[in-house]
């Protein structure tokens, strides 16, 4: 490998990497809120004097490196933040009363930084284009569609996309993927079950949806233990339910949402009927109606193409070991770099995290997940790596 001194660069520079992380800690910003955030991209890229084009998708970056000259990989980093109020023990915590980095994505906008200006150091090497996508609103807003969509991927065209995402169940020094589905089609489901209100104590006067929307939440539970393949994997869960303000009122209506999850597109869209169906039945066989819907963006699954992950793999396996390099159970946890791979190749992959002494342990999405610091030169290292060997690659294979 050409490019075993990039880990040694990235570590030179752990300071400068973990600074920008941290300040990108300390003031999360949601889906599409993302101005300061992206403020700090855009000005790290000008420092490194490295053009990018912005705004796409609102507050997205797309920057590039090399001579335009030979095939063109793509590197993606996150940048949204979770509505949730941080708890964890560090001395940057959230600025932004209930907004945290509670899913890593400042680490991930962090590791590629430092990979811009590892490969910005590196330019006269880079034979082709490397692109770099500072993406917003992956938590939900569907981002790398839009990105995608606003021809990230294009002029030049991208033969290959990588990205990372920081991963607790991993100990620090750690990677892992897998070939094919690594995370899940997914999206978000709402019901409105209505009945007729009235006084608690007089139920036979009223048509409850209380005990409605009970049944609808157990009868949903058998579409994955009952008609799903058993070696298919699927999640239907409803998170909220909302009805009702006295102790002594039957409510008009209750509220529910939640989510639905499968392994294939396929899978989620017959999920998603089946609720829909279910729900309809059971309200009406108890003198109810319910109103279902399925709002914001459903998300494809992310398959991660075989040559990426072996390259990604060899990669990892020779920054720091091979015996550190994981192969994975699919997840289903979802995301949006789903988007990208639905047109090119690509890999999504894990970098492990998890130190117990330092009390980095919580799963992503809890107000007191933090993580080991020491991942993210390693991170920088990949990107680099991921860029320069498909470049090199790409062109034997031209």
């Amino acid at each position: 490998m050409r490019y075993e001194s990039c880990y040694d660069d990235a570590c030179s520079i752990r300071d400068w990497i973990v600074e920008r992380r941290r300040t990108l800690h300390r003031f999360p910003e949601l889906m599409y809120e993302e101005v300061q955030t992206s403020r700090l991209v855009r000005q790290t890229l000008d420092e490194l004097e490295i053009p990018y084009r912005y705004p796409l998708a609102e507050t997205g970056v797309l920057a590039t490196i090399g001579d335009g000259k030979g095939p063109t990989v793509a590197l993606r980093a996150d940048m949204d933040a979770l509505p949730i109020h941080e708890e964890a023990d560090i001395s940057f915590r959230s600025e932004h009363d209930g907004k945290m980095h509670a899913c890593g994505h400042d680490c991930h906008t962090a590791m590629l930084l430092g990979a811009a200006r590892l490969l910005k150091q590196r330019e006269d090497e880079i034979h082709g284009t490397v692109k770099l996508l500072f993406q917003p609103a992956e938590e939900g807003g569907a981002g790398g569609q839009r990105m995608r969509d606003e021809g990230a991927l294009d002029d030049p065209p991208v033969q290959r996309i990588f990205g990372l995402h920081v991963w607790p169940q991993l100990p620090v020094g750690s990677v892992g993927s897998r070939t094919g589905v690594f995370l899940a089609a997914a999206g978000g489901v709402e019901m409105t079950v209505r009945g007729q209100g009235g006084h608690a104590a007089m139920p036979h006067r009223a048509v409850d949806p209380v005990s409605v929307a009970a049944k609808i939440v157990n009868e949903l539970q058998t579409i994955v233990s009952r008609e799903l393949d058993p070696l298919n994997s699927g999640v239907v869960s409803i998170t909220a339910i909302h009805g009702g303000d006295a102790y002594n009122v039957i409510p008009e209506t209750v509220q529910m949402r939640g989510t639905v999850r499968a392994l294939s597109m396929e899978g989620l869209l017959h999920i998603q009927r089946r609720v829909r169906e279910i729900a309809a039945h059971v309200a009406e066989a108890h003198r109810c109606e319910v109103q279902t819907s399925f709002p914001g963006n459903d998300y494809p699954p992310t398959v991660n193409d075989a040559d990426c992950w072996s390259l990604a793999k060899q990669l990892a396996g020779e920054l720091t070991s091979p015996d550190r390099v994981h192969e994975l159970d699919a997840v289903m946890g979802g995301e949006d770099f789903a988007f990208y791979t639905e047109q090119i190749p690509g890999c999504f992959v894990a970098i492990g995290v998890r130190n117990e002494q330092q009390g980095a342990i919580f799963n992503v999405h809890h107000p007191k997940f933090k993580v080991d610091e020491d991942a993210l030169p390693l991170g920088t290292a990949l990107h680099v790596g991921f860029a320069m060997n498909s470049l090199d690659q790409l062109r034997e294979h031209a």
